[in-house]
C-alpha cells in the first residue's frame, strides 16, 4: 500500500505513543481527585499544557482540550454566536472550510443567522477588498481556514487581523487543522483557533481550542469541574501529554521535514505536468504538503477508486465532505465545474519516500490509460 492521504490523518509517530502508554499507566487517579493520585494527574496535565502554551506563544488558559477540530470549530462558532447576539447574526466565511465549519455555519443559518462568503482570488487566497465589503455593523464573526485542506492555500490571516481591528465587535476565528506542523502558526489577532493531534503524527481523540482569556464563550458541556470552565468532564491526561509531545516534534522538526516534502512536492508537479491530461489545481505558493490535481474528463472519485484498487490511498476532497460534489476549492480557483469534479487530493509527508513517489507515478500512468481508454 502506498499512503498519499496525509492531510486525512496520520500515524502516530512511535515517541507520541509511548509517551500516551507511559502516563497511562503512570497517571491513574482524576486530576479533580483532592489526594496524591490525583495532584499527580493535575501536575502532568498542568506540565502538558504550559508546554503547548509555550509552543504555540499562547497562555495556558487560553488551552481548552476537545476531542479534535470539529468539536473545536463548532465550539467556537456557536460560542461566538451566542457571546455576541446584541450586536448582530452576520457572519463572513469562505467557500475553502471545512466541512465542520460550513456544516455549523448552515445549522447556525437555520437559527436566523446570516451568512456571507468572501470571494476568492484565482490564486487560491480570499480577496481582502471584497472583505471589507461585506464587513458590518452586525458582522460578529469572519471564519476562515489558514491553510485549506484540499489546494494547500495559506490565507493572509495576519492582513486579515488587521482589518478587523476597524471592527472591534467583529471576532477571529482560524481553523489551523491543516497548518500545525506544516508552517510556523500564530495566534497574533485571532479570538479562537483550531487543531487535532492527528494532523501532526498525535493521536485522534484529541484536540486544542485556544481562546482569548477576555472572550466569555458559552461552555459547551455544563457541570462537572475540569480543567476548565469551558468544557467540563474528567480530562485524558494521556492524551494531553501526547498532544504536547506531537506538537513539540512537529515544531522542532518542521524545518527538515517541509524540506523533504517540498523536494518530493517539486517531482510530482515536474513529473505529472509532462501528463498531457492532467490539470494542477494546487497553485505554487500553497504548501508542498498537498498537491491536487484533474484528469481530463474522469470523474475524481472514479480516479480515486481505479488508484485504491491499484494499492494508492488519496482523497476527493476532504475525508470529511460529501461525496458526489464538485469541489468548492477548486471550481473557486479554476471556476470550471468539470474540473472540480475531476479534481483529487495527493498529501505528502516526511515519511513519505522517493520510492514510493516513483511506484505513485507508474499506478498513476496505468490508471490514466485504462481510464481515459474507456472513456
Amino acid at each position: 500500500m502506498i499512503y498519499l492521504d496525509y492531510s486525512a490523518n496520520t500515524p502516530a509517530d512511535p515517541r507520541v505513543l509511548d509517551r500516551f502508554c507511559t502516563v497511562e499507566r503512570s497517571c491513574i487517579g482524576n486530576v479533580n481527585s483532592h489526594h496524591q493520585a490525583g495532584a499527580a494527574a493535575k501536575a502532568e496535565i498542568d506540565a502538558a499544557t504550559m508546554k503547548i502554551a509555550s509552543l504555540l506563544g499562547v497562555q495556558p488558559a487560553e488551552v481548552i482540550y476537545t476531542s479534535g477540530a470539529s468539536e473545536s470549530n463548532n465550539f467556537a462558532l456557536k460560542g461566538l454566536v451566542r457571546l455576541s447576539r446584541h450586536v448582530g447574526k452576520h457572519i463572513i466565511s469562505t467557500p475553502l472550510e471545512h466541512s465542520s465549519v460550513s456544516g455549523t455555519l448552515t445549522a447556525l443559518q437555520e437559527q436566523g443567522c446570516e451568512i456571507d462568503l468572501v470571494d476568492i482570488q484565482r490564486d487560491g487566497t480570499i480577496d481582502l477588498e471584497h472583505l471589507k465589503d461585506l464587513l458590518r455593523p452586525d458582522t460578529i464573526a469572519v471564519a476562515v481556514t489558514l491553510v485549506d485542506s484540499e489546494l494547500g492555500v495559506v490565507q493572509p490571516v495576519d492582513k486579515i487581523a488587521e482589518i478587523l481591528k476597524d471592527h472591534p465587535n467583529c471576532h477571529l476565528h482560524v481553523d489551523a487543522t491543516q497548518a500545525v506542523g506544516k508552517i510556523p502558526v500564530s495566534f497574533e489577532g485571532v479570538d479562537t483557533m483550531s487543531l487535532t493531534a492527528h494532523k501532526f503524527y498525535g493521536l485522534n481523540g484529541i484536540g486544542l481550542l485556544l481562546k482569548r482569556r477576555n472572550l466569555a464563550l458559552e461552555p459547551l458541556i455544563h457541570g462537572g469541574e475540569s480543567t476548565t470552565i469551558y468544557r467540563s468532564g474528567t480530562p485524558t491526561v494521556a492524551l494531553a501529554s501526547s498532544l504536547a509531545s506531537a506538537l513539540e516534534l512537529a515544531v522542532n522538526e518542521l524545518p527538515e521535514r517541509a524540506a523533504h516534502v517540498q523536494k518530493l512536492n517539486a517531482e510530482l508537479r515536474a513529473a505529472l505536468s509532462q501528463r498531457p491530461d492532467v490539470r494542477i489545481n494546487s497553485p505554487e505558493h500553497a504548501i508542498p504538503h498537498i498537491l491536487n490535481l484533474s484528469v481530463q474528463n474522469v470523474k475524481g472519485t472514479v480516479f480515486q477508486r481505479e488508484l485504491d484498487a491499484h494499492g494508492v490511498c488519496v482523497s476527493v476532497k476532504s475525508a470529511c465532505s460529501s461525496d458526489g460534489l464538485p469541489s468548492r476549492a477548486v471550481f473557486a480557483v479554476s471556476r470550471d465545474r468539470r474540473n472540480a469534479l475531476s479534481s483529487w487530493r495527493i498529501s505528502l509527508s516526511h515519511l513519505t519516500t522517493e520510492a514510493e513517489i516513483q511506484e505513485f507515478l507508474q499506478m498513476f500512468d496505468v490508471c490514466c490509460q485504462q481510464l481515459t481508454a474507456a472513456h
